[in-house]
């Protein structure tokens, strides 16, 4: 399974962290990047995403569904196991529910759980940078697990050209 793992774009102050909204520059961003990561996706030959699962928090909605709006035929679902303070091992619990009928799956999330995801699946730090807001990584999972996991590229925001 393709496993695409996005932090959520810039956002904004509220009065309850989980309301934060995306700010301009931040819908502004993933929008650029959603044309990007389409472009990316196409050039490998890599299947569009078909789900894309996202923390309960309001700015994770708000990126997933500006991803979703790049891809058709995409499906948007909130996942509690991606809200802030979650464990690498509930999302895997969440990703294997889903291994055997998605092809590739976006998870939008928070720091630091997100770059914890990408070091997790990679078995080691570092060989993706820690995600700004914005930035995502994709993956070739075998099985949601430590050390399981092949990076096909990474990028972060404003340019978004893939890197591996």
């Amino acid at each position: 399974m393709i496993v695409t793992i996005w932090r959520h774009g810039e956002a904004g102050e509220a009065f309850a962290d989980r309301r934060r909204e995306l700010t301009d520059s931040g819908r502004d961003d993933i929008g650029f990047g959603c044309q990007q990561f389409h472009l990316a996706c196409a050039g490998r030959n890599m299947p569009a995403p078909d789900l894309i699962l996202h923390s309960p928090w309001v700015r994770t909605r708000q990126t997933a569904e500006l991803i979703a709006s790049a891809f058709a035929h995409a499906t948007v679902r909130p996942e509690a196991a991606l809200r802030p303070g979650s464990e690498p091992a509930a999302v895997d619990t969440a990703l294997d529910a889903c291994m055997n009928s998605q092809l590739h799956v976006v998870l939008v999330s928070h720091q630091p759980l997100v770059s914890r995801l990408v070091d997790n699946y990679l078995g080691e730090g570092g060989s993706v940078p820690p995600l700004s807001p914005g930035g995502l990584a994709t993956l070739e999972l075998d099985v949601a697990a430590t050390d399981a996991g092949r990076v096909w590229f990474w990028a972060m925001p404003p340019e978004y050209e893939a890197s591996v």
